[in-house]
Formats: C-alpha cells, structure tokens, sequence
C-alpha cells in the first residue's frame, strides 16, 4: 500500500498538480474516515497527557520514598519519624507508615488505660489492616487513568484498522461506479487509509510502552509498601506482643 501511496504522490506530480498535504487528505477525507482519526488523535492527547503526569508522579513517589525510608531507618524514635511525615507527601510509603502509627497510638492508649503493657493478637491485626488499607489507596491513586494507555493500546490499532477498511471498501465502489481502476481514481481512498492505520499505530505504540513502564514501577512501589509494612509489624511485635 505504501507503493500505491507513492505511485499516487508521482502521477499527481507528473500532472502538474500540487502534491496534497497530509492536512489536504484529511480535510477531503470520506466523514468516517475524519472521525476515526479524530478519535484517534483524541486517545493519543489523552495518553500522552497521562505520560506526563503519572512520570511525574511517580519520579515523585519513588524519591521521596527513598528519602521516607532513609529518615526512618536513621531514627530512633516513631514519634520523631510522625512529626516529619508532612516532608514526604507525596512519598506512598510515608503514607503507610501514618496509618500504621495512628492506629498503634490508639492501641498503645488503650493498653494503658487497660493497665497492661502488651498488645494483643486483635491489636496486631488491627494495625495489618491498617496498613494494607492504606497501602491500597495509595496504589489505587497511583493506577488512576494507568489503565487507560492499555486500552489505547488494545484497541487504537483496531480502529485505525477500520478506517483502513472502510478507505479500501470507498476505492471499491469508486472502481464500480467509474469502471476504472486507475490511481487517480482509488489513490485518494487508499491514501486515508493509509493515515488512519499510521495515527493508530502512533496512538498505540506510546501507550503500551508507558503502561508496560509505570506498571512495572507501580510494582516496585507496592512491593515497598509491603516490605515496609511487615518490618513496621515486627517491630511492633518485638515491643508490644504478648509472649
């Protein structure tokens, strides 16, 4: 089809007409054709804007994971980490510590008023759901519009291949209703075609290559919450469990 595209482009140029723009084909381009592109370069904008935002966010969440957990390990006392979590914001580890220590302060206050000084089995699993909970919302946030690029993936290329269709199927009935199989005939039909199968490609190859990306980021950063969650129970254990 790309040869046809060229012969088309050198017949028009032979002839002493002006070689079309792209922009000049699209304009003259069958309705179905224009919405299909229209579509596509709808899901590419969308795509390309989540790209930026969810890199962003993540370069972000991943340093200042680093950091959280830099700070935490050099300290000596929780209640000293707490008071700097505000500083990691935007950090989903910070943010599983803070649930994890919210939820063992009421636990410790209420061994105090009970007068004892360990916790319980019910305690402990209270501050594991806790701390799962909120590492679930932080990766929830950080999935949000993720699955987006997958779909622009699986399904741009698919569209991109009905416009092809539909341009073939439109030199078809141009070669039945003329009875002329020329390439200044079917050239133009063929020509869109051609576009909508390139700008669904360009939609979906980006979009699978950062969905792939960041979901193999999200990983690392749920494995963190995870990993940190269990050291933040055993040393909750080691303190605080009854023997």
């Amino acid at each position: 089809m790309n040869d046809v595209l060229q012969v088309y482009l050198a017949t028009i140029q032979e002839t002493g007409s002006e070689t079309p723009s792209i922009i000049d084909m699209v304009t003259s381009a069958e309705p179905i054709i224009q919405l299909v592109l229209v579509l596509l370069m709808g899901m590419s904008i969308t795509c390309w804007a989540i790209i930026v935002n969810k890199a962003a966010r993540i370069r972000k969440a991943t340093n200042q994971s680093e950091e959280f957990l830099e700070m935490f390990w050099r300290s000596r006392r929780l209640d000293h980490v707490y008071e700097q979590v505000s500083e990691f914001e935007k950090a989903p580890v910070a943010h599983v510590f803070k649930a994890g220590y919210i939820e063992l302060s009421k636990l410790t206050s209420s061994a105090n008023e009970n007068q004892q000084n360990t916790m319980d089995l019910g305690g402990l699993e209270n501050l594991a759901r806790s701390m799962r909970r909120a590492s679930s919302v932080q990766l929830t946030s950080l999935e949000r519009m993720v699955p987006f690029l997958a779909t622009t993936g699986a399904t741009a290329p698919f569209i991109g291949l009905f416009g092809t269709v539909w341009g073939i199927l439109r030199a078809f009935q141009r070669i039945g209703h003329t009875g002329q199989a020329s390439i200044q005939v079917v050239g133009p039909d063929i020509a869109n075609a051609l576009i909508a199968t390139a700008v669904g490609l360009l939609a979906a190859i980006p979009a699978v290559m950062a969905y792939n990306f960041f979901n193999s980021r999200l990983r690392v950063l749920s494995g963190e919450m995870d990993n940190f969650s269990s050291d933040f129970q055993n040393i909750v254990k080691r303190h605080f469990r009854r023997l």
